[in-house]
């Protein structure tokens, strides 16, 4: 075997693993084995030690701490322990009891469960859980139908978090941008620009906005009818009132204290008022991990004022650990496969390909294809950040640096859509699950809508990569976003509306 091809079957196994086994974590760890392997030339003892190494380099490197990996996996763990404590604590149907008294109309029963999951922005697989169970009682009150909750639930859920660098997701991906050697400005500047990009995400928020305002369904089904005792007994207990101050509390410190906390940390870096010279020289893992530890503490003293035993808290807080570590461990994978690929010189051999054999017309539109397939053959956004950020930056660096962010985007809005549409998606599971509806007749009716999002946001890389102006650029993505829904809305009627349940 050549040694081109011996230095890049780590990645291929590591692909292929992915779309077969449909499980990142164990085609991460036998990318690093095989990676190390081929470096310590198949000796098993140097194997090790090189594994070691690579592992302890992740926290301590070169006579320091490496804060930034030690800051995002603190965030980590306390953001997934907020979650639990806020779903176990009862926080989350106490805000659905408050909402469920306030809503008057079908379309504002739409615009409610839209709205919320903006509110629960903390982490997607959470929005999914969280707002489908708050608002089924709304569904089935004012008629709406099991499936389209779930597709308002999945839609505003991790398209959301692909945009907001305090989610769950900005560490994770801002910690896979900071290891791109070459990124010319700060991963938090990265992430907002590659964000602006991300026509998928946009998009895919602006279609649920519509859906929800026009009250555009799907073709049903099954159009049995619900079970009436069923929904009368939901509704009589969502109808007890409720303290919506349990879940927005700490929402609110964790957004408030994010952005306030990375701009304090920039400010004191600079003499300016310059708010982007604040952001690019602020310490954004620091930020986030006292803001995530803030909100959590803010969390757990609601949670025992309105009753909760601290035995109980403490039991969510180990809970939300356990839930987190998962994750935890894919980013740590993330991190060592990335020193073994750069180890082998693999990003920069396929970027030498991708000059050769890859037309830069192409470059940006392709690579969200490619990623959209890959996240939908594996179910998983976050797996494909993990493998496609890394090589997908420096062939945009290879081929034309200029469209480093644009490609960077690509990956972001292509992962996201993947697994939006996957069967196999988390999100997509627990979207349907917890909206009371089967995971495939949610993922077929939410199909033509994330497809119109998709093909609006082909149009708009497309144009990016040859590089028209942006206002014009966004003019196709809104133009075809809008024509595709007015012609979808032609023959895709609402449905028929289901008797009110009282």
């Amino acid at each position: 075997m050549s040694p081109s091809l011996l230095a890049i079957l780590p990645l291929l196994l590591t692909l292929i693993l992915a779309l077969w086994l449909r499980r990142t974590l164990i085609a991460l760890g036998v990318g690093i084995i095989s990676g190390a392997l081929i470096i310590a030339h198949f000796d098993i003892m140097q194997t090790g030690g090189y594994l070691a190494e690579i592992g302890l380099k992740q926290f301590y490197s070169q006579g320091a701490w490496q804060w930034w990996h030690l800051n995002v996996l603190l965030a980590m763990l306390l953001l997934g322990s907020m979650t639990q404590l806020l779903a176990r604590g009862g926080a989350v149907g106490q805000f659905g009891d408050w909402l469920y008294r306030r809503i008057r109309t079908e379309r504002q029963a739409r615009l409610g469960i839209v709205f919320l999951g903006w509110l629960v922005f903390i982490d997607g697989i959470f929005s999914c859980l969280a707002v489908g169970h708050v608002c089924q009682p709304l569904s089935q009150r004012y008629g709406i139908r099991n499936e389209q909750l779930a597709y308002l639930v999945d839609s505003n859920a991790s398209p959301l978090c692909a945009l907001l660098p305090f989610s769950s997701w900005g560490p994770y991906v801002m910690a896979l941008l900071a290891g791109i050697s070459f990124l010319p400005i700060s991963p938090l500047q990265a992430f907002i620009e590659v964000a602006a990009l991300n026509f998928y995400a946009i998009s895919t928020l602006g279609l649920s906005l519509l859906v929800a305002w026009f009250g555009l369904g799907f073709r049903p089904l099954n159009t049995s009818p619900q079970m009436p005792g069923l929904s009368a007994m939901i509704v009589a207990e969502a109808d007890t009132g409720g303290n919506p101050w349990l879940l927005a509390l700490p929402m609110l410190t964790l957004l408030g204290a994010s952005v306030g906390l990375t701009l304090w940390s920039g400010a004191q870096q600079v003499v300016s008022w310059d708010l982007a010279e604040w952001l690019a020289q602020a310490d954004i893992g620091a930020s986030m991990r006292n803001a995530c530890l803030l909100a959590t503490l803010v969390t757990l003293v609601m949670l025992s004022v309105s009753g909760r035993r601290m035995a109980e808290l403490f039991g969510d807080l180990s809970h939300g650990v356990r839930m987190i570590t998962f994750a935890i461990a894919i980013l740590l994978c993330t991190w060592m496969i990335g020193a073994v690929i750069q180890d082998l010189g693999v990003a920069t051999l396929l970027a030498s390909w991708a000059k050769l054999y890859l037309s830069a017309q192409l470059l940006v539109a392709g690579m969200f294809l490619l990623c959209a397939l890959m996240a939908f053959a594996t179910g998983s956004s976050w797996g494909t950040f993990a493998i496609m950020i890394p090589i997908g930056g420096e062939i945009a660096h290879t081929v034309d640096v200029s469209l480093l962010l644009p490609v960077l985007g690509a990956v972001m809005a292509g992962s996201v859509f993947g697994d939006h549409c996957s069967p196999i998606s988390d999100t997509s599971v627990l979207s349907a699950t917890s909206s009371g509806c089967l995971p495939h007749d949610h993922v077929v009716t939410q199909l033509p809508f994330a497809l119109i999002a998709a093909c609006a946001a082909l149009v708009g890389y497309q144009l990016v990569n040859l590089a028209v102006a942006t206002p014009l650029v966004w003019l196709a993505v809104v133009s075809s976003s809008l024509g595709l829904f007015a012609l979808m809305a032609r023959f895709y009627p609402p449905w028929p509306r289901l008797v009110a349940q009282t």
